[in-house]
């Protein structure tokens, strides 16, 4: 039962981090190698791309006290629609050429508390995302489907 889906989800965000506190970079589409996401700064090859469940961006700004929170502000590269990633954990996911492999949950970091003001950190706690490792490394674009890869 855990690996039946309703519908098959949606890529509706990418983000690339060109270094460490600047700005993030929104493009429709975007190339993953074996690193990780091109563009985006280098992190440990469990940790190569983050994803965060789309549906979560309305919980986290009710937490914190907003009306709505940007993708961007939380800083994780993937932003998936339909597609329950808690329900993949430990497994893989298909994004459009490319395939993940869900490792473990990306915690909020102090800097939400910047991004987001007093209580940031906590809204985010539970909702910020997943870490990935690189399985395919492939193209994706904003629209393609994200589907169960195991």
């Amino acid at each position: 039962m855990m690996a039946r889906q309703a519908v098959p989800g949606r890529l509706r965000w990418i983000g690339l981090r060109p270094a460490r506190r600047e700005d993030v970079v929104t493009p429709d589409a975007a190339e993953i190698a074996a690193e990780g996401l091109v563009g985006d700064h280098g992190r440990s090859p469990r940790r190569a791309v983050t994803l965060i469940q789309w549906e979560h961006l309305p919980v986290i700004a009710a937490l914190a006290g907003r009306k709505a929170v940007a993708p961007e502000l939380l800083r994780r590269n993937l932003a998936v629609a339909g597609l329950n990633l808690a329900a993949v954990r430990k497994g893989r996911v298909a994004v459009g050429a490319a395939v993940l492999e869900i490792t473990g949950l990306c915690p909020p970091c102090s800097r939400m508390e910047e991004a987001l003001g007093h209580g940031g950190y906590t809204a985010v706690r539970g909702h910020g995302g997943w870490y990935a490792s690189v399985v395919t490394p492939g193209r994706i674009a904003i629209g393609d489907p994200v589907v169960r890869a195991d």
